[in-house]
C-alpha cells in the first residue's frame, strides 16, 4: 500500500509575519513556563505542583508548638525561677520561626531547573554530535539523537541521557522529575512534604530543615518530660496523676516521639548520603554498588561541598519578559484550524474579530494554501508536526474553516465554494 507522506507546511508571506509579530503579546517567563510549577508574587517564588502540602507541613509544626507555648509553658514558668521558664518558651518560638523560614527557602526557590531547548541540540556537552549514515531518522527526516552519551567525571566514564521532553542531554547527576516536569540538576528526590524537588540549589536548606525539625521534636519532648517530673515532685504524685494535671504534656510526648522517629531517621539517612556524596535517587537505584563513585571526595570534602560551597545562581529568570517566537505563533495559528480552543502555554491567546487586520489581496493565496495543507493532512490521515489530531474535532475544524472562507468571500466578492474544501477519506 502506497504511503501518503505529509506535505511540507506552507511558508507564510512577509505580510502575515508582520501581522503576527505586531500582535504577539509580551509575557513574563513564568507565565509561559512549560513545567508544572506554581509561581507566587510575580515569579519571585517557584513551587512544585503539590505546593498545597506546605499548609499541612506548617500545621504539623505549628500546632504542637502552640500547645507547648500555651499550656506547658504555664507550668515551666512556675517551676523555673529567674525567668528561665520564659527563656525556654522563647527559644522554642524563635526556633520554630527559623524552621518555617528554612521550609520556605527549600520549597519556594528554584531547586536547579535546567532550561529546556526549543529544538533538539546540534552539539552535545563535549563536542559535535556525529550521526552515522545508518542512524535511524524520524518521520520529518531529522536524525534521532543517541539516547545516551559518555562523559568523563574525575577520570570515570559516566553515561548521560537525552531528555525527550526538555530536548537536552542531562548533565551528570541530573534527572527529570515526572511530578514537576523539569530536569533538575543534582536531583535528589521530589519531597511531597515541602512540595518541591530537592536539587543542587536547595538540598542544603532541606537538610537543615529536617535536622532542625528533629532538634525541635527532641526539645519539646525533653521539656514535656521535665515538666511532668516537676509536677510529680511538687505535688508528690504519681506519673499518671501528673499526666492528668497536664494533658498537653502527655499528648506532646507521644506526638514528638513519633515525629522524631520519622524526621530523625530521615536526617540520619541524609547524613549517610552526605558523607558518601550520594543522592537519594542514586542510592535507591544502587548506582554505585560495585562501582567507583566519581563524586566522593572523602567525608570531610563531601561535607564542605554541601555546606561550604557557593550555591550557583538560578539558570532561569522567571520574571524576564519574553515574546513568543513568530514561528511558534504561526504554528499556533495553523493549529487553530484543528483545535476548537487553541491556547498558549500557561495563557490563552485570544483573537478578536474586531481587531483582526484586513487581509491584503495578495495574501489570499497564502491563506488558501494553509487551508489546503490541512486538508491534505486529513486525506493522508497523518498528524501535523508538533500537533495533536483528534478525529472528534472534525466538525469544529470544518466550522472554523468555513467561517474564515465566508469572511474572505465577503471581502473579495467570491463565494465560499471557490475556496479549497477538504473532505476526509474513508
Amino acid at each position: 500500500m502506497k504511503m501518503c507522506a505529509p506535505p511540507p507546511p506552507p511558508q507564510p508571506s512577509h505580510f502575515n509575519q508582520r501581522i503576527v509579530e505586531a500582535d504577539v503579546p509580551t509575557f513574563r517567563a513564568y507565565q509561559v513556563w512549560k513545567g508544572r510549577n506554581r509561581f507566587c508574587l510575580g515569579g519571585r517564588f517557584v513551587f512544585g505542583p503539590d505546593a498545597t502540602s506546605l499548609f499541612l507541613t506548617i500545621s504539623l509544626i505549628l500546632i504542637p508548638v502552640i500547645l507547648f507555648c500555651t499550656f506547658v509553658s504555664q507550668w515551666l514558668i512556675l517551676e523555673f525561677h529567674h525567668h528561665i521558664g520564659n527563656l525556654i518558651v522563647d527559644i522554642c518560638a524563635i526556633f520554630t520561626v527559623y524552621i518555617i523560614l528554612l521550609l520556605l527557602f527549600t520549597s519556594g526557590r528554584d531547586p536547579g531547573i535546567i532550561p529546556r531547548n526549543k529544538q533538539p541540540p546540534e552539539d552535545d556537552i563535549e563536542g559535535s554530535i556525529i550521526f552515522s549514515s545508518n542512524w535511524p531518522t524520524s518521520l520529518g527526516g531529522a536524525p534521532n539523537l543517541p539516547p545516551t552519551k559518555d562523559v568523563k567525571v574525575n577520570g570515570v566514564t559516566v553515561k548521560v541521557k537525552y531528555c525527550q521532553t526538555c530536548m537536552i542531554y542531562r548533565p551528570p547527576r541530573c534527572s527529570h522529575c515526572s511530578i514537576c516536569n523539569n530536569c533538575v540538576e543534582r536531583f535528589d528526590h521530589h519531597c511531597p512534604w515541602v512540595g518541591q524537588c530537592i536539587g543542587k540549589r536547595n538540598y542544603r536548606f532541606f537538610f537543615m530543615f529536617i535536622s532542625s525539625t528533629t532538634l525541635l521534636c527532641l526539645y519539646v519532648l525533653t521539656f514535656c518530660v521535665i515538666n511532668l517530673g516537676k509536677i510529680m515532685g511538687s505535688y508528690h504524685c504519681s506519673f499518671w496523676t501528673a499526666l492528668t494535671m497536664s494533658y498537653a504534656s502527655g499528648f506532646l510526648i507521644i506526638y514528638t516521639f513519633i515525629s522524631g522517629w520519622f524526621v530523625g531517621g530521615l536526617t540520619g539517612f541524609h547524613i549517610y548520603l552526605i558523607l558518601t556524596n550520594q543522592t537519594t535517587y542514586e542510592n535507591f537505584r544502587y548506582q554505585y554498588d560495585g562501582k567507583t563513585n566519581p563524586y566522593n571526595r572523602g567525608w570531610a570534602g563531601n561535607i564542605m561541598e554541601i555546606f561550604c560551597s557557593w550555591i550557583p545562581p538560578s539558570r532561569n529568570n522567571f520574571r524576564a519578559k519574553v515574546k513568543m517566537d513568530p514561528s511558534e505563533v504561526l504554528s499556533y495559528s495553523v493549529s487553530y484550524l484543528h483545535s476548537p480552543t487553541p491556547e498558549l502555554p500557561g495563557r490563552s491567546l485570544h483573537f478578536e474579530m474586531g481587531r483582526r487586520p484586513a487581509v491584503a489581496a495578495e495574501d489570499l493565496e497564502d491563506i488558501q494554501s494553509q487551508m489546503e495543507y490541512v486538508g491534505r493532512l486529513e486525506r493522508c490521515q497523518t498528524q501535523p508536526p508538533h500537533g495533536t489530531w483528534d478525529p472528534k474535532d472534525n466538525w469544529e475544524i470544518m466550522r472554523d474553516r468555513r467561517a474564515l472562507a465566508a469572511e474572505l468571500g465577503m471581502q473579495y466578492g467570491s463565494s465560499p465554494m471557490d475556496l479549497p474544501r477538504t473532505t476526509k477519506a474513508h
